[in-house]
Order: C-alpha cells, then structure tokens, then sequence
C-alpha cells in the first residue's frame, strides 16, 4: 500500500498558523457566524449561558493543602481567573473571605499574554512555596514559574522554564525532578518529556543530573518523590504507550528496582501498602480488580495480595481515595455511583468494608478531596442530572456536614430522568441516560441532543449541566447521554472490547442508541443530533459517514477525523494503543476504514454538520477539522466550520469563548433539527484553494479529551 497522503490535497490547511490557512479559517468563520450567531436570540442565550459560568453561586470547589483550602475562580470580574485560599472556618461561610494569591487577568494585561491558568504545584510540607503552570491562550504547552505563597510573587531567581509540555515536581526545598524539551534528543516521538533530571536551584536546567530516560518510541517518561512522612519514596518510570507503563523504585544510590506488576496494570505506593489496579487477569485475579500489598514484602518477592475490589458483569471500579486511616472506595453499577469505606486491620488481618455514612441514594457521587497525612476528612459532592450539587464535608467515623449547595440554573418542572438499554449489533446491552420532558405528560417525538465519547476507558456518569440545562432542556429539548463500549463504565474489558480494529464496535453501541430512541417515540431521525468532542469528534465523524440515515445534524468540537495522519501530529502519536499505528501494514486497512475524512463521498446524503476547532489545540491538531470541512464542501455536502483562535484543547480559554461556543453548537443545533432559523451553507461553491505549502505522576499524558486542571 502506497501512501495513503500523496493525493491528499487539503494537506496545507495543516500549516496551522499559516497564512493561507488561516485566511481560509476567517473566511469559514466568517459564514458559520453569518449563518448562526446573527440576531437577537443568539445573543439571549449567549448571555444567559454566561450567567452560569460566572455565577457568583456556584460551589468554589477547593484542595486542601496543609491549613487552607487552595481554589482557582472565574466570574465576570475576572475573566481569567484568580488563584486563592482560605480556611475551613472561612469557608464555612455564605461569602468566604478570600486570600488572592494570584489575578491572572493582571498578569496578563502586564505581561502582554493570553495567560490560561493550568495548575500549581505546592511544596510539602511547608506549603510556602508553589510551581505555577502557565499556558499561553490554553495550549496543552506550559511556562513553569516558582511561586512565593508569602509574598505573593514569583520568585525571581527561583525555579524557571520556558514553554514546552513540561512535567516537573518537588524533590526539596531546592531540588525538582524536571523532564522538559532541551532541545533535541530530549522529548519522544509524542512530544513529551523523554528524560527525567535532578536539578538543583541556581543551576542551569541544561546542567541537570540525568536520572532516568526513556526511548524515544515511549510516550513519556516521568519522576516524582513521595513526601508522605516515614515513607519518603523516589520514582521514576516511562509510559510504553498509552496504557502500559514501567515504574521503578529509585534508592539512594542512584540504582532502580522495578515494581514487578503487569505493564498495563497501574501502580502505586502508598505508606506501607502497593496498591496495583489490573487491566488484564493476574495472580488469579480478573480484569478491572484492586489489590493491595506490602510493599516492602513485595519487593522482597511476596505475591499475596489483599483484594480490595473485584468487578461483576455489571459493577466496575470508578476510583478510590485515601484518607489518613481509610480508603474510600467508588464503585460503578450500571452507571450509578456506590462509595464504601475500606480499613485495614491491624497485622495483616486484612481490611474491613462498610458504606459511607449519610450518603444520600443518588446516582452521581464524588470524593472532591481528602487530607491523607493528617485526618479522616473528606469532602464529597452529590448531584443528579437535574439537582446541582451539594458539597458534604465529613471525617469518616465522625458527623458530616452541607458546606455549600448550589442553585437550580434551569427550571427542572416537567422533566425526568431515565436509564434505557440499547441491543448493539452484536447483541451487548448499551446504557444511555435520557433527560428530558416526562413522556407520560408529553408525549411524541421532539428535538434530542445525543452525546458520546466511547475512548481511552472514560467514563460519562450523570452530572449536572447548567450550561445544557439553559440551552437544551429548558426549550423542550432532550438531552441523551450513551455510555458506549471504548469508555470505562463496566472496566477495562468495555474500553478494550473496542480497542484498535475492534473501534467499530462503539460505533455500532452509538447507532444502536440512536435506533432505539427513535424505536422508543422519543425523536425522529430527522429531529435527532448528535455531539461528541475529540475522540467523540472521531465517533461523529464516523455517524456522518457510517450511519448518516440515522441523524438530522452532527456537531464535531475538536476532531480526530484523518486516522492515517494522527501519529503525525502533535500528540497524535500517543494514542497509537487506542487506534492501531498508520505504519503498520496490519493496522492500517482498519484504520483507512475507520478514518471520516477517507470515506466522505459525493454521492452520499449526510446530514448538516458543524466543526469546530482551535488554533491554539496543541494536542488535536486542527488540521483535522480543516481538512475534513474543506473536503465537505468540495463535495458539495452542507458543513459549517468554526475555528477558534485560542483555548487549546478546551475549545476555549475563558467564560466568554465557553459562552460563545456553547451558544453557537446549541443554536445551531436548534436551528437544523427544529427549522427554527438559517441552515448550513452548502459547500458547493467552495472558493479557489492553494496548492500545499510547504512546511503528578502520571503514566501517560492527557487522552484526545480532557480540558486538563
């Protein structure tokens, strides 16, 4: 098989800040705003969805971190945010004082800079000092600063980096680990730090000590040292791909002992314990359990674990947190969220399991934090799909607490919530989640927004979305959310059930659940859209090409839509466990059969479609909804096409492009599955295009999704 690009004539529109490519772009947002953002009701809504992002009401989630509560806030006042803190006691309190810590928004009129707010380190256990993260216009790439928590201010002769996508983390109060671009030789194939280095303060980074290094092939390698006290730990490890990885314990002495688990099990130390989560059956044990051992008996070769959780067809593991004594557990059955306490008992006894006290029977349940070296605190999150959170503050053993309780954005009068199964093709019963007006009061079809991911063993569990409240439900709409094989609702063998050459299978789950809304008289195909983002922009391009009968309009937000490309761009080559690899001549028919932008043809009827991207996504590259939207339009079919110059992989980098990007995929929406307004403009006739131009620890970096902290 020859090259699969060599006719490939959109190829320039992958010069991202070219200038024909970008020229091309103003014009396309040029017609998509003409098309969809003009009147009076889209600056309504725009508006009204900006209410709930800047709400002045809404819970302030925090970390703990020593004495105070840490929080990064934007409102209307500031529209990049503020970094703050307070104190429990403060917090407790309808209006809390706040500590400012850092304005972003003055930062950046002072530095000239897009400045998008990516996260901070605090050094343990003073907790005086900080690594601030700072991205321009919200690329996955990062400056790196040393904060002073005292003073306020950035530490002039402290720790400093310029932008690249750094990982780097506390080893003292003068010594970081640090793997960042030096330049060449020094990042994988993927992009992201392939060395990891000792550096000490005053010194140059270029002069940091070498301590572990990874091959170029790896996706990254990674460094960080457990502070908790009497069990300070270093390691040190590297992601294979996206899914296996290998972690050493560093000594002393420079040498390195392997944590002998699994590759693609995840692995970590915590006190006296090794807590290993398994994606594949080991020691007896099956996929999707978690076990717990000594650690130092098991580096001396000790295999017997304690089994902390084991899955059944329908219960899979969601997550677990420590507290100081404790382990809190979350399991999901059929989607819905169930949260025990685990404790160990003394001299290996094994542990001990009961339910969370005072956790009301809802479906959606989070532990937001807990203080592990200190107590049994824990703060825990309770909503649903149409009840906005209410923040519990508790110590497990002890009394718990309502600290905060968020309003209603929408009016949820007249709407229900429900779970239905949707048979694949194969037969696999598929869960969705229908929010909508009650049937039994308001019956036939109408207007249905269908959302799914299926990837990289995500999961989608209820929420509760303002944003979609105001825009969808309150207007009649129903909202579906599928949880389809490719995420992680039932474990590692629903991600890996669609894995590679089996990624047909989710599409198959998301068809499925479109057929069986229609089946059920909640939509008509014609009043059925879909949405999905990155990966889930791969699963709407597969809709528009595989099952364009099935939707009357699709929405793509930063897509993956060329799959014989994507390990050529930006982060692309990371994902090549999820996908399968373009090179290789195993991978690729399945991949030509799964790429969107391969099957578009002429003399199909696709519904409209809407593509959106950024200028600025630094791990999606745009080119992929340039192109796609480019070849649409030469064919003739109907698509609009909205790039945003900044915002990164979130689409946007602030309330108001959140806004607005909001506005326009619901409107736009609306407008197609109602008739309420202007459709796309066809593509026929496209204008003359130019020829192609010339051109904390983690095991692996972020998925194609993801907004980052």
């Amino acid at each position: 098989m020859g090259n699969l690009n060599d006719d490939d004539p959109y190829l320039w529109l992958e010069d991202v800040s070219g200038e024909a490519a970008l020229a091309w772009v103003a014009e396309r947002n040029a017609e998509t705003a003409g098309a969809v953002t003009e009147g009076e009701a889209f600056g309504a809504l725009k508006a009204r969805l900006r209410e709930v992002l800047d709400a002045s009401d809404r819970i302030p989630y925090t970390v703990r971190r020593g004495e105070h509560l840490y929080n990064f806030w934007r409102d209307a006042d500031h529209l990049r945010g503020v970094w703050r803190r307070t104190t429990l006691e403060r917090y407790r309190q309808d209006a809390p004082e706040w500590e400012v810590l850092l304005d972003v928004d003055a930062l950046a009129a002072a530095e000239g800079e897009k400045w998008v707010w990516d996260g901070a380190r605090v050094r343990r256990p003073a907790y005086d000092r900080a690594l601030v993260r700072l991205s321009r216009d919200g690329g996955d790439a990062v400056v790196v600063r040393e904060f002073d928590l005292g003073t306020r201010e950035f530490v002039d002769d402290g720790f400093r980096l310029p932008e690249a996508k750094t990982r780097i983390g506390w080893v003292d109060d003068d010594t970081v680990f640090v793997g960042t671009d030096l330049g060449p030789g020094s990042l994988t194939d993927s992009g992201y730090p392939r060395t990891v280095r000792r550096w000490r303060r005053g010194t140059p980074v270029q002069d940091a000590t070498l301590v572990y290094e990874a091959d170029p092939a790896d996706v990254a390698a990674w460094g960080y040292r457990d502070t908790t006290p009497g069990f300070e730990r270093e390691f040190v490890g590297r992601s294979l791909d996206f899914f296996h990885s290998e972690t050493y314990l560093l000594r002393p002495d420079g040498t390195r002992v392997r944590i002998d688990v699994p590759d693609d099990a995840s692995a970590y130390a915590h006190r006296q314990y090794l807590i290993v989560t398994l994606k594949s059956a080991w020691l007896g044990q099956p996929t999707g359990s978690l076990l717990a051992f000594d650690f130092d008996a098991f580096l001396a070769g000790d295999r017997t674990p304690d089994v902390l959780f084991t899955p059944d067809p329908r219960t899979a593991l969601a997550g677990h947190t420590w507290t100081r004594n404790h382990l809190l557990l979350e399991t999901m059955r059929d989607v819905s969220a169930h949260i025990e306490v685990l404790t160990p008992v003394p001299d290996g006894g094994g542990w001990t399991r009961e339910p969370l006290v005072g956790v009301p029977a809802l479906s959606a349940v989070s532990v937001v934090d807990t203080d592990p070296d200190v107590s049994d605190e824990y703060f825990l999150d309770v909503s649903g799909f149409l009840q906005p959170s209410t923040l519990h503050h508790g110590r497990i053993g002890g009394g718990s607490e309502v600290l905060k309780q968020a309003p209603h954005h929408f009016d949820p009068t007249g709407l229900t919530v429900d779970q239905h199964f949707a048979t694949s093709r194969d037969g696999t019963r598929v869960p969705y989640f229908v929010i909508g007006p009650d049937r039994t009061t308001a019956p036939g079809p109408g207007p249905t927004l269908l959302y799914g991911y299926g990837g990289f063993e995500v999961s989608l569990t209820p929420f509760y979305g303002g944003v979609t409240g105001r825009a969808w439900l309150e207007r009649g709409g129903t909202h579906v959310i599928a949880n389809i094989r490719g995420g992680g609702e039932y474990g590692p063998d629903w991600h890996q059930a669609a894995l590679r050459a089996e990624r047909p299978r989710a599409f198959e789950d998301f068809a499925a659940v479109a057929e069986d809304l229609v089946a059920r008289g909640i939509t008509t195909p014609a009043m059925l859209g879909a949405k999905g983002g990155s990966n889930g922009g791969l699963l709407m391009g597969a809709m528009l090409t595989r099952h364009p009968e099935l939707f009357g309009a699709i929405v793509a937000q930063v897509p993956l839509l060329d799959m014989t490309r994507f390990h050529k761009l930006l982060a692309g080559a990371s994902w090549i466990a999820e996908y399968g690899d373009p090179d290789d001549e195993a991978d690729r028919p399945h991949l030509l059969d799964v790429s969107p932008y391969h099957r578009l043809a002429a003399d199909r009827d696709y519904p409209p479609v809407l593509l959106m991207t950024s200028t600025r996504d630094d791990r999606v590259h745009p080119g992929h909804a340039r192109k796609t939207a480019a070849r649409l339009r030469e064919l003739g079919h109907r698509v609009l096409f909205h790039e945003n110059t900044g915002g990164g992989h979130a689409g946007a980098g602030d309330n108001e492009q959140a806004a607005h990007n909001s506005a326009l995929v619901h409107t736009y929406l609306w407008q197609q599955l109602t008739g309420g307004g202007a459709g796309a403009q066809a593509g026929a006739a496209a204008p003359t295009i130019p020829g192609p131009l010339t051109a904390t620890p983690t095991a692996a970096p972020a998925a194609p999704s993801g907004t980052g902290s």
